[in-house]
């Protein structure tokens, strides 16, 4: 009871927010973190900037985004632009079914999530993805160093003499102790947020959910568990500089450290440490991002009019949909259409909601694989690789054209229909840059040969 009655006002705003989207600022530079460094290896496609662009892609991960942790975020981005190789959504769909049917659960893991909403949790994915600062080559000076301060200190009692002595160790060792302070302050965000990941992942753990392979995630967080006291150093650290109670303990630890040079030894003992933990830390981080992400979907499909789960058939040749409509758009007219394994030529008039459409197909196809939610009543898809040329720019920096943009980004689609792999390809009044002679050519060779592969 103490959980909840301690809690009480976030629990209410995580009831009243259950389906709706966020309204908060959304930094991008850091969500994109973990999907530009993890690698792809497991991934069919990874949707290229191109159709990032021509899918608005960022103000849709803002509707789609319901996560409470950085964490969460971070990897719901990386999932929402990453089709696997083999699509497989049974862990997720069980964590789904799970937190709809027990709000209970689902409330105490949306809790124990948000304590890692600060952006500093952001810089947990630094921790596997960046290399660490290498240590210095004279490391091993600072051994001897640290050793003949404190035995000249001690002797100092004894001899009176050596005071002058310790005293020029003690000034070398304070000049050393402030160069290696950067050292500190380039893991002060991301370093002391581990422990508290670890700790979040022991609590999530302890509400069984249906997570596979909870096993090795105990192991990796007993791997972290006999580190926790060489990290102790840069937690300190970032206590002291928001927490009043911590700086006399800092103080006096400080004073210790710079004396007999303690810091960078510590320092570069504990990123040797974590160096070879890296695995274990994404392990965990990626624990905690999958049910973040799988409690955001759930909100998602709750605050929705209507979707489906498409069914994805890879001997099915045919792109076929009913009731498909772009979520942006309020009272959207819905569309339904059956390819039968051929290819659309789509026209119309100005303005009435070709680009729009478009746009449709390709969100639900990407979410489809990605996500296992269509905004839709019904879509069936074999897996398929997306690409589109739909909002084209000339860019200046580089002196290319319009056009030449536009040439670029179609010489990459007739290549992939060359792979033999069954791929989504959306035109939107291509070749716009040139006569209109040129473009009805051009446009009609560039679909037709598309079309035979």
């Amino acid at each position: 009871m103490l959980f909840w009655n301690s809690n009480k006002k976030q629990i209410r705003e995580f009831k009243a927010s259950w389906g709706k989207p966020k309204k908060v600022d959304f930094n991008f530079e850091l969500i994109e973190h973990y999907f530009k460094k993890i690698g792809k290896s497991s991934a069919l496609q990874v949707i290229s900037n191109q159709t990032i662009n021509d899918l608005d892609f960022y103000s849709l991960f803002e509707f789609i985004d319901r996560t409470n942790s950085k964490i969460g975020q971070q990897f719901l981005f990386n999932k929402l632009l990453t089709i696997g190789k083999s699509i497989d959504f049974s862990e997720q769909e069980k964590i789904i079914e799970h937190v709809t049917e027990n709000e209970h659960d689902r409330i105490k893991a949306q809790l124990i999530l948000s304590k890692l909403n600060t952006n500093r949790a952001f810089f947990i994915s630094w921790l596997f993805l960046e290399d660490f600062i290498a240590p210095p080559k004279h490391l091993a000076v600072f051994k001897y160093l640290s050793i003949i301060t404190f035995l000249s200190v001690l002797s100092s009692f004894f001899l009176p003499k050596l005071i002058i002595i310790s005293i020029g160790l003690v000034i070398t060792n304070m000049i050393l102790h402030y160069a290696n302070k950067i050292n500190i302050y380039m893991y002060s965000d991301s370093i002391p947020q581990l422990p508290l990941l670890c700790k979040g992942a022991k609590e999530l753990l302890k509400i069984k959910l249906p997570v596979q392979e909870t096993e090795t995630i105990v192991s990796s967080l007993k791997s972290i568990d006999k580190i926790k006291k060489r990290l102790s150093v840069f937690t300190l650290e970032s206590k002291q500089q928001s927490d009043i109670f911590m700086t006399f303990a800092y103080l006096l630890l400080e004073y210790v450290k710079m004396a007999f040079l303690l810091e960078p030894l510590i320092v570069f003992g504990a990123l040797k440490s974590l160096r070879e933990k890296r695995f274990d830390i994404q392990n965990i981080f990626e624990y905690f991002g999958k049910i973040n992400a799988a409690i955001s979907i759930a909100s998602l499909r709750q605050g929705l009019k209507y979707y489906c789960k498409p069914a994805i058939v890879p001997d099915y040749g045919r792109l076929d949909f009913s009731g498909v409509y772009h979520p942006f758009i309020e009272n959207c007219v819905s569309n339904t259409m059956s390819t039968k394994g051929k290819s659309i030529l789509l026209t119309g008039s100005n303005m009435s909601g070709k680009s729009t459409f478009i746009r449709s197909v390709s969100i639900n196809a990407l979410f489809a694989q990605t996500i296992n939610t269509c905004f839709a009543s019904d879509f069936q898809m074999a897996p398929m690789k997306i690409f589109s040329a739909i909002r084209i720019s000339d860019d200046v920096l580089s002196g290319k054209s319009y056009y030449f943009e536009e040439v670029l980004t179609i010489n990459e689609m007739i290549k992939e229909s060359r792979s033999g792999f069954k791929s989504l390809f959306l035109l939107d009044e291509i070749f716009k840059g040139t006569n209109t002679i040129e473009r009805i050519a051009a446009g009609a060779s560039v679909l037709s040969y598309i079309c035979k592969n």
